[in-house]
C-alpha cells in the first residue's frame, strides 16, 4: 500500500511548531510543521500587547498546513476568497489548495496553504491568517465587528466610523505622530456590555500622497521605509508594522480601550472653521446600521446600539490640516468624567 493510499487525508504530518499568543481577548495555539507559515504567524501577531477582556481568556487553537502541488498560480494577484457556512462551520476558498474552515463553538480552524501562495504572502497573512483570528474572537466572544477606526489615551478610547476615503488612516498616521495611543485603523471589535474595544495593532496601512502632511520625519522615514503592498481594488499603501523600533512603543494602546465617544468622519472641509460638531444620537444610530451593515445583522448589536445612546456623537469634518482632527480628539479624550 503506497503513502497515500494508507493517509489519504495527510494526518501524519507532525505539527511540531507552536507559537502561543494573547490576541484580542482569546488564548491562541497555533501549531504547523511549515517555518515559513510560522512566520507569517509572527509578522501577523508576535508582540502585539495581550488584550484580555475578562479574568478567563478562553482558549483556541489553529493548525496551519503548507501544500505542495504540481501546478502554479500564475495570476497577478490570488483569487479572493469565497465564503460559505453550514452545521456551525465556516468556510472560505481561495482555490481548492488554499482555504480555511473554522469552528467558532468549538474554538477551533484549519488554514491550508500551497507553496506557490506565499509569493502573495500579503494576502495569505492578511486574507486567510488574520481574517481566521479575528472571525473566531469575534464570534465565540460575541464581539461586534466594525468597519472603523480607533484611538485613545489613558485608557480611554473614541470610535472613527467613516467610509473609504473618509481620512480614517491618515487620521491614525497623525495620531501617531502627535502620541495618542493607537488600536485600529479599519477593524475594531467591541465588547456591547462594556463597550470596550480590542484589535490587532500591527500595521498602519498609508498611501504615499498622504506623507505631505507628515511633520514627522522620523515616523515618515519609517513609513517610506515600509514595504508596499497592493489592496485587491488596486490601490497601492505603505504597511508600516508599528512594532519596529523606529514607531514608539507606547503610541500603541496596551490594554483594551474603553470607548467615551463615537466620531463619524466626514469628506466635507471646513478650512479653519469648528471641525467636531456634536451628531444627534438618533441619526448616529441610523448612520452607523447604515454603514455597518455586517455588524448590524449580528449578535450583539442591539447591545451595541444601547452602548451607543449612552455615549456622546460627533461629526468631525476635514480641516486644513489633520493634526486639527487629532487636536479634537485629544480634547475629547482629555475631557473628565462626568
Amino acid at each position: 500500500m503506497n503513502d497515500q493510499a494508507a493517509d489519504p487525508f495527510g494526518e501524519r504530518g507532525a505539527n511540531r511548531l507552536h507559537r502561543r499568543l494573547q490576541l484580542l481577548g482569546g488564548e491562541f495555539t497555533f501549531e504547523t510543521a511549515s517555518p515559513v507559515l510560522l512566520r507569517l504567524i509572527d509578522e501577523a501577531f508576535a508582540g502585539l500587547p495581550p488584550y484580555r477582556l475578562g479574568a478567563r481568556s478562553p482558549r483556541f487553537r489553529v493548525s496551519l498546513v503548507l501544500k505542495t502541488r504540481s501546478r502554479r498560480y500564475s495570476g497577478a494577484m490570488p483569487p479572493p476568497v469565497r465564503l460559505s457556512a453550514g452545521n456551525g462551520f465556516l468556510h472560505g476558498a481561495m482555490d481548492a489548495d488554499n482555504f480555511v474552515v473554522m469552528s467558532p463553538r468549538e474554538r477551533h480552524a484549519l488554514i491550508v496553504v500551497s507553496s506557490d501562495m506565499l509569493r502573495f504572502a500579503h494576502h495569505v497573512r492578511y486574507e486567510l491568517i488574520e481574517f481566521v483570528v479575528l472571525t473566531l474572537a469575534a464570534r465565540h466572544q460575541a464581539l461586534v465587528s466594525l468597519h472603523a477606526g480607533c484611538l485613545g489615551r489613558r485608557g480611554r478610547g473614541v470610535l472613527l466610523i467613516g467610509s473609504s476615503g473618509a481620512g480614517k488612516s491618515t487620521l491614525c498616521m497623525q495620531a501617531l505622530a502627535d502620541g495618542l495611543e493607537f488600536l485600529a485603523e479599519d477593524s475594531v471589535f467591541v465588547e456591547p456590555l462594556s463597550m470596550r474595544a480590542v484589535a490587532a495593532p500591527n500595521f498602519l496601512h498609508v498611501r504615499h500622497e498622504t506623507l505631505r502632511w507628515l511633520r514627522h520625519p522620523r515616523l515618515a522615514a519609517a513609513i517610506r521605509r515600509a514595504p508596499r503592498i497592493r489592496r485587491r481594488s488596486g490601490v497601492r499603501k505603505y504597511a508600516l508594522d508599528l512594532r519596529e523600533p523606529a514607531v514608539s512603543a507606547v503610541s500603541v494602546a496596551p490594554r483594551p480601550l474603553r470607548l467615551i465617544a463615537v466620531v463619524f468622519l466626514t469628506k466635507r472641509r471646513v478650512g479653519d472653521g469648528r471641525l467636531l460638531k456634536p451628531l444627534a444620537r438618533a441619526r448616529a444610530l441610523r448612520v452607523a446600521r447604515m454603514t455597518q451593515g455586517y455588524a448590524a445583522a449580528r449578535e450583539g448589536w442591539a447591545q451595541f446600539q444601547r452602548g451607543v445612546s449612552g455615549l456622546p456623537c460627533f461629526q468631525l469634518h476635514r480641516g486644513t490640516h489633520p493634526a486639527q482632527g487629532v487636536a479634537c480628539l485629544r480634547a475629547l479624550l482629555d475631557e473628565p468624567e462626568t
